[in-house]
């Protein structure tokens, strides 16, 4: 069994295991299973191999490796599971201790250490990779290497068309800055921006903002934020994800704030997790504990507070695509279409199977990428099904994954976050 030197943090013992009674309920929600019908790739399947190594009768080297890094960490099986088995720990530490003891291919190393220990914790680097790929974008380069087979070639063609815009103006100049309350204060609240969010979804935060302000929510962006280490924390990087834990504890500790609010679903997920990432014989965990009551998605906030703001009527037919960390990780459903169906001229209509994941999965869409398209054109299939003009969703990453299926697949439909189609609404109809 793996001990917390090697995988900082709390560590499954037998009864997170115990827990798992192979009733195979989760069989037909696990989105590899649904693609594969191995039961190596199924969630049952994976805590069985999960158990065997940790009794030392199953090396990494066996197949492990693969089928944990087939997982999409959807946490799909947790809303299906009657017993409460808490998967997505699980799957985490199995990666953590396959980060520590498995030896990848060199390049395969080197790319892991690039993006969890050298980019996603160092703001200024992310900026400058966004402002390279923002010139690529730009320039004629993007549209030269589509044109030509040098994607093809490199085997780069599918996860360049997933490769996220990045915005003339970047979000990293909000930092440190309060935006009043439109109006009478309603609230207090901290706004965490994320990381890719700085460069790729700056109009997103920033309509974020404008959607609390106006319903009364002074906004304080704290300085000192960064990653929240989810991505980290999926792949099994630990330690990065402890050390930003900590950071992001400080940066939004100082103040007195009735929520921390995130318009990321993936994001939320993991700072509502962060005692988890230590040992409760750390210091560290009881003021993640304490940070993590804090933690609130947008939506799941703006449900609860009301919305106070003027909604003009949107005559327009949306649908509700469930990001996964949002409905499986933090358990909610209802207030994003709570929040949709208050919209006057809405026509709500529900995704069918808008609980199974769409392919992204952070970076499962890069890693996984025939996996995360066979999930994606099935998902896209039922979207279109809908006659939805819109696709909404709670996630970057699911709008990013989405937003390339319309464009695959040909669907016409716009992708948006909850918060935008409500300034939508808020927008007069003249102005729009």
């Amino acid at each position: 069994m793996a001990t917390p030197a090697t995988i900082p943090g709390t560590v499954p013992v037998y009864e997170d295991f115990a827990r798992c009674v192979h009733c195979g309920l989760c069989l037909n929600h696990c989105p590899t299973y649904r693609l594969w019908h191995l039961e190596a790739d199924s969630p049952r399947g994976r805590i069985r191999q999960m158990i065997l190594v940790n009794e030392g009768k199953l090396p990494l080297a066996s197949g492990f490796v693969d089928h944990i890094d087939k997982c999409l960490d959807c946490r799909s099986c947790e809303t299906a599971c009657p017993s409460g088995v808490e998967y997505g720990k699980l799957v985490e530490h199995a990666r953590a201790r396959i980060e520590n003891e498995y030896r990848r291919p060199r390049f395969a190393r080197l790319m892991r250490s690039l993006v969890f220990e050298s980019l996603l914790p160092f703001p200024s680097r992310i900026a400058s990779l966004g402002r390279f790929l923002r010139f690529y974008q730009r320039s004629g380069l993007q549209a030269f290497a589509r044109g030509t087979a040098l994607l093809k070639l490199l085997g780069l063609a599918d996860p360049e068309r997933l490769l996220p815009r990045m915005d003339d103006r970047f979000f990293f100049g909000q930092l440190g800055k309060t935006f009043p309350a439109a109006g009478t204060r309603r609230a207090r609240v901290a706004f965490f921006a994320g990381c890719v969010a700085n460069i790729a979804f700056a109009k997103l935060n920033e309509a974020t903002i404008r959607v609390l302000r106006a319903n009364g929510c002074e906004v304080v962006v704290p300085s000192g934020q960064l990653c929240c280490g989810a991505l980290a924390a999926h792949a099994g990087v630990r330690k990065t994800a402890r050390e930003l834990a900590r950071k992001n504890i400080v940066a939004f500790g100082n103040e007195t704030f009735d929520a921390i609010l995130t318009n990321a679903a993936g994001c939320g997920s993991t700072l509502k997790d962060y005692e988890h990432l230590f040992g409760e014989n750390e210091e560290e965990y009881a003021a993640a504990k304490a940070f993590r009551s804090r933690v609130r998605d947008v939506t799941e906030f703006l449900a609860a507070l009301g919305l106070s703001a003027k909604l003009n009527p949107v005559a327009m037919r949306v649908t509700y695509q469930d990001s996964c960390h949002l409905l499986h990780g933090q358990k909610i459903r209802e207030a994003p279409r709570q929040l949709l169906k208050a919209i006057p001229g809405v026509e709500f209509v529900e995704l069918p199977y808008s609980d199974i994941c769409c392919g992204s999965a952070g970076i499962y869409n890069v890693t996984q990428t025939e996996a995360s398209l066979e999930l994606l054109a099935e998902k896209m299939e039922y979207a279109r099904k809908t006659r939805a003009q819109v696709i909404a969703t709670a996630n970057p990453g699911c709008l990013l994954q989405m937003r390339a299926g319309v464009e695959l697949r040909g669907t016409r439909q716009e992708v948006l976050h909850v918060v935008e189609v409500i300034e939508r609404a808020m927008t007069p109809a003249g102005d729009r």
